[in-house]
């Protein structure tokens, strides 16, 4: 009889510990989303879709970007923030802030462009150029390429000078031979390609596949919780990804993936991407 009521207050707390985090709302940001009334419409299918397979309520949480996001969690405003690879190495570092799943899209991977009639055959033929990089310590944008640009020998802002443009605008300046290359990531040449139809680029280097986009959860959001958005997206990934990817904001995924299994280790290549424009501490966004 005691070990039928032991069992039976086992499976009572079971119950109960279940309930509990069916009833959890979960405070949720994007970083690179500005707004509430952006957020709401970028990843509104998504929230629906999630609460439904996750008995969770997603409780929305507008940023303005990432620096916004890492001091509302660091005053515990916000328990999970979807954001990209740079971001998530500073979250950890500052807040020790674990990764739970990452949202994986196709073909995520840096390039470093020039124009094809453009005289530059390797990366050491950039030495003494302007390279232009897209938004300041953006994974694809900036680290990875000045990282492709390290292995080919090329110190940052010694054996080239880094300046940052927006994409048109560095278009602009190439075509004028004002810079001599642009880092990018694979989807933004084909805008300009778009863009500029009568000029043709060359991929003059080409990187690995980048670790990509991750869901991290604040370290005071408790484990169970934790443990049960995490197992959501395991079991109910293609449901969620079909949410996702109704919004045309969230197309980069379409075709994409989750994975649960995620660790902080996978990550240590962006720490090393950090080193190779001159930054060894972690707890600071790169030029911020």
């Amino acid at each position: 009889m005691t070990m039928l009521l032991k069992a039976g207050a086992v499976a009572l707390a079971a119950i109960a510990a279940q309930s509990a985090v069916a009833a959890e709302t979960i405070r949720f940001a994007v970083t690179d989303i500005d707004g509430m009334e952006a957020v709401q419409r970028e990843m509104g299918p998504f929230k629906e879709a999630f609460e439904k397979v996750s008995g969770l309520t997603v409780e929305f949480f507008p940023v303005s970007g990432r620096t916004v996001a890492v001091e509302a969690m660091a005053a515990d405003q916000v328990d999970f923030v979807l954001t990209g690879p740079a971001e998530y190495v500073v979250f950890n570092a500052r807040l020790d802030a674990q990764p739970v799943v990452t949202w994986n899209r196709p073909e995520y991977f840096s390039n470093v462009v020039v124009l094809d009639s453009a005289p530059y055959q390797t990366v050491a033929d950039l030495k003494g150029q302007m390279v232009s990089f897209g938004e300041i310590g953006s994974t694809s944008q900036h680290l990875s390429p000045a990282t492709m640009l390290a292995e080919g020998g090329l110190v940052y802002a010694q054996d080239y000078e880094p300046v940052f443009l927006k994409r048109n605008i560095a278009m602009e300046a190439l075509i004028k031979g004002e810079i001599a290359a642009i880092g990018l990531n694979r989807t933004h040449i084909d805008q300009m390609s778009e863009a500029f139809p009568d000029q043709k680029l060359r991929v003059l280097v080409k990187g690995d596949e980048l670790p990509n986009d991750v869901l991290l959860a604040s370290a005071k959001v408790p484990a169970e919780v934790v443990d049960a958005v995490r197992k959501t997206f395991a079991e109910h990934g293609d449901e969620l990804l079909a949410a996702i990817t109704t919004t045309e904001e969230n197309e980069k995924y379409v075709g994409g993936s989750f994975n649960a299994t995620v660790t902080d280790a996978d990550y240590d290549n962006v720490r090393k991407m950090f080193e190779n424009v001159g930054v060894t501490e972690f707890t600071q966004f790169v030029g911020e």
